[in-house]
């Protein structure tokens, strides 16, 4: 065992260097995201849509990296490391239509690719195939449809299949959004304006109530586009979810409106060099706090952890978002000016701002802020929601068990320090969460996470993530008074130690190869439960030891979902659940 501690303790210190080390000197971390074939098939649909002549040189290299990151198969995933889909591979199908390769190998061999999987190439088969994969979200089918449609890949019929998408709707109050039952999720209004848009404008409707609706709404609800649109010209910092509004207006005629101007200009500012795009800009204020969750106090010095304090309250939204109408008080993901603020991170943000100083003069302020902006975005049936309160039940409007956790875990360490006056609302809202944690475990034990995934499990859920989620935030329940949860954290015990593979690490669930975030994850929210759990610690920690050669090495698994379905991964991910988990199994197997 001494042997096995040391390579532990090794372990700990390169993975706790490495990670220092990748910090940028202002105090915090930026990461990278991967390239994203989906990212950009649709940036080169969107440059070729708007103005090919003036981005020849971008189309071209795009269309090149797309050639040379197809799979084996013939289709293309979201990341290098993801397997084929019938999403990507369509866009990718279209963009290189576009770019003047419909003849190309790599053209054909998408078409192979989609005849298999849809059935065949017609469009209806493909469009039904498309609206499967998602079900009643609208919120990807119809925007990959529409690119379909642009590129000429759906007959001559082609905007039959594309199903129109209020746009009309957005000329309302935004109060009023919640109540309209848009077909789409909350962060995609500017895709159904401007696809909207687009669909009206090849296929007007034959109903006078609605094409008078379209018509009159159409100069006002393409201001509300321009009124969101951040700075950076950028929706959310995605790639996707801009290119989708660029080419819908492009398409619409509309290649000289300012929206499509900023539109482009951020693509072509997100353009890497070897010609592909990610899906966002940085993860930033996300990462950051993830990794300072993994690290000891003591790894950063006083200075330092100054720093990071005023990094993050700086990232704080001090007024209410043009985008979704949220309140002030919350953090969004990024720190470029498309960030939005939701739950994850927000909750992220309060535990690492607890952990470098909580009796801070300046930190106290924000965080009850922040505890509050969590507390009232908290649904009717305790759960949390990732941007709006109550918009309805597609994803990332709906509640979900790692949001939740996260920010109880959130009011948990902030309870005591809290004003008088909120400490109340904060318990009720605590028990509320517990509550519907309570409802929202599987029978297995276990609990589905939204925002990450696992294409080798069944139904794509990384139950792994979501248990090992929740695990962290109710050791910490009884100390704030929210009830007894030790029948919910056994059933959950008992699912993740029976999840463990053969080899020691764990998968997005049982029987799954093991991954570095995945073992990293399932190794700190055990250590924090009981020393009776040796032994499966033990089998984790050699696992991670040699995966990562002693922290030296820490390859990343495509395990994050974005939004709708992508799929991504962060290099700094395995990095920050790697340390996490060999700090704590550390602890766990030394104190024992």
């Amino acid at each position: 065992m001494s042997t096995d501690l040391d390579a532990l303790d090794e372990t700990v210190r390169n993975l706790r260097r490495r990670l220092l080390e990748s910090r940028v000197s202002a105090g915090w971390w930026e990461g990278e995201l991967s390239s994203s074939a989906l990212s950009t098939a649709t940036a080169v649909s969107a440059l070729v849509l708007a103005d090919p002549a003036a981005h020849a040189r971008l189309i071209a290299a795009g269309a090149r990296w797309l050639a040379a990151n197809r799979n084996g198969d013939g289709g293309w995933g979201d990341t290098v490391a993801s397997r084929s889909n019938i999403s990507t591979t369509a866009l990718c199908w279209g963009a290189l239509g576009l770019a003047g390769s419909e003849e190309s190998a790599e053209s054909r061999a998408a078409e192979s690719w989609l005849t298999r999987e849809a059935g065949s190439l017609e469009p209806e088969t493909l469009a039904g195939a498309l609206a499967r994969r998602y079900g009643r979200d609208r919120t990807f089918s119809v925007p990959i449809l529409t690119a379909l449609a642009l590129s000429g890949k759906l007959g001559s019929d082609s905007w039959r299949h594309v199903p129109q998408l209020p746009f009309e709707l957005a000329a309302f109050p935004q109060s009023c959004f919640r109540w309209l039952r848009l077909p789409v999720v909350s962060y995609a209004l500017p895709a159904l304006i401007a696809i909207g848009q687009v669909r009206f404008e090849k296929r007007p409707s034959l109903n006078p109530l609605f094409a008078a609706a379209r018509s009159l709404t159409r100069s006002r609800t393409l201001g509300v586009l321009g009124r969101i649109q951040p700075s950076s010209g950028g929706y959310l910092e995605a790639v996707p979810l801009t290119s989708f509004v660029a080419m819908s207006l492009a398409g619409a005629g509309r290649w000289k409106h300012p929206v499509v101007r900023r539109a482009v200009e951020f693509l072509v500012r997100s353009a890497r060099a070897d010609g592909s795009w990610p899906i966002d800009t940085n993860l930033a204020t996300w990462v950051t706090t993830l990794a300072l969750h993994a690290l000891d106090r003591d790894a950063l010095a006083p200075e330092a952890r100054r720093d990071s304090i005023a990094w993050l309250l700086d990232q704080q939204f001090s007024a209410e978002h043009p985008y979704t109408g949220a309140a002030p008080g919350g953090w969004g993901w990024t720190d470029h000016p498309g960030a939005v603020p939701d739950a994850d991170d927000t909750a992220g943000a309060l535990v690492a701002l607890h952990a470098l100083d909580r009796d801070a003069a300046e930190v106290r302020p924000a965080a009850a802020a922040g505890v509050r902006w969590l507390v009232d975005l908290q649904n009717r049936d305790g759960g949390i929601p990732t941007f709006c309160r109550g918009w309805g039940k597609l994803a990332f409007d709906r509640s979900s068990p790692d949001l939740t956790a996260h920010a109880l875990r959130a009011w948990c360490d902030w309870h005591e320090g809290l004003p008088e006056e909120l400490k109340p609302a904060v318990h009720g809202a605590g028990v509320r969460a517990v509550r519907y944690l309570q409802d929202a475990q599987l029978p297995s034990g276990a609990w589905a996470p939204l925002w990450f995934g696992n294409e080798a499990t069944p139904g794509e859920y990384n139950l792994t993530y979501g248990t090992a989620r929740v695990l962290e935030a109710l050791v910490h329940v009884e100390r704030m008074g929210l009830g007894k949860v030790g029948p919910m954290v056994e059933r959950a015990c008992r699912w993740l130690v029976a999840a463990q593979n053969a080899d020691g690490g764990w998968g997005g669930d049982s029987g799954t190869p093991s991954s570095i975030e995945e073992t990293g994850l399932a190794l700190g929210a055990l250590a924090g439960l009981s020393s009776g759990l040796r032994p499966e610690l033990a089998r984790g920690s050699r696992w991670l030891v040699e995966r990562t050669d002693r922290g030296a090495f820490t390859p990343a698994a495509p395990i994050g979902f974005y939004f709708a379905k992508l799929w991504y991964f962060e290099k700094l991910y395995p990095l920050i659940f790697a340390l996490q988990g060999a700090r704590r199994a550390r602890a766990a197997l030394r104190s024992g």
